[in-house]
């Protein structure tokens, strides 16, 4: 499938209906006006792309509505050349909009199924995204060995915040996490000093669990 004029066009309107909900920041906006979405999706859902809804992509996964992936974009604040470590891969998306907006994305993925189909894919695509690492494996785990990271952005609900992740932000880092088990709660963490964190808490969202060890 390609990418067309009227994919463009559904994609303006998508960026309209992101800034009527709140999100301002211009290098989410642009990246996802430019990220062609329904080249993300099962060919069956890829006519609904840019409606701002969650799809299933394999193995118990969803692609995120894009205003939960503009909203928490939102909340790192990216700077040019920020390392930043993703938890859940899935279908890559999330990964395209940080590669977009300047970011070094280091990502890891549980399902091995999402991990091939989304290291096939980000290459393919022609707007030059280029993840650092794509890693299959534990998310709980974090990746100790690219640490420290400027921000980390938990792409999944997790129950309570892994303690690895936490040790991997850089201090003055920011960690985006949903936390809860059936409604998750958007919190971010800004890393104060080697022992304080900073906790803000925002509106409830909904996302697939958060699972130890790789599949």
């Amino acid at each position: 499938m390609k990418d067309t004029a009227k994919h463009q066009g559904l994609r303006n309107q998508l960026v309209t209906l992101l800034k009527e909900k709140g999100i301002t920041d211009k290098g989410v906006l642009e990246a996802i006006s430019k990220i062609p979405r329904h080249l993300f999706l099962n060919s069956s859902f890829a006519d609904y792309a840019y409606q701002d809804k969650a799809f299933p992509i394999g193995a118990g996964q969803t692609i995120s509505q894009p205003y939960t992936v503009a909203f928490q974009s939102q909340l790192l604040e990216v700077k040019k050349d920020h390392k930043i470590l993703e938890i859940g891969t899935g279908s890559g998306y999330q990964t395209a909009v940080l590669c977009l907006m300047g970011a070094k994305v280091f990502s890891v993925e549980r399902q091995n199924e999402l991990f091939k189909q989304t290291s096939a894919l980000l290459p393919k695509l022609e707007i030059g995204i280029r993840p650092k690492h794509l890693s299959f494996g534990d998310g709980y785990k974090g990746l100790p060995n690219h640490a420290p990271f400027d921000s980390i952005i938990v792409t999944a609900g997790a129950p309570i915040i892994p303690q690895a992740l936490m040790a991997q932000l850089k201090i003055g880092g920011r960690l985006v996490i949903p936390l809860g088990e059936d409604v998750q709660i958007m919190t971010l963490l800004i890393r104060k000093n080697e022992t304080q964190f900073e906790k803000h808490e925002f509106g409830d969202f909904k996302f697939v669990p958060l699972l130890e060890n790789k599949n």
